[in-house]
């Protein structure tokens, strides 16, 4: 199978290629937890992450809301 190579949050990543944003989300340890991703600089909604296929040199930040006050 071959590999994609991507950025995530500026340091290099490699997945299977045809992953899922939803998939990478899992592999990443980000799936159980409330985050923004934005691919390219675009931002990604929730309701989009299965049907978005990641592709090589995608690059993908991803940002966990900070609570305070």
């Amino acid at each position: 199978m071959s590999e994609i190579t991507l950025r995530l949050n500026d340091e290099p990543a490699r997945l299977p290629a045809g992953t899922s944003l939803a998939d990478a989300l899992h592999t990443w340890h980000y799936a159980d937890r409330r985050v923004a991703v934005a691919i390219n600089g675009e931002f990604v909604p929730r309701s989009a992450y299965t049907e978005q296929v990641l592709k090589d040199d995608d690059r993908i930040d991803i940002v966990a809301p900070v609570g305070g006050g």
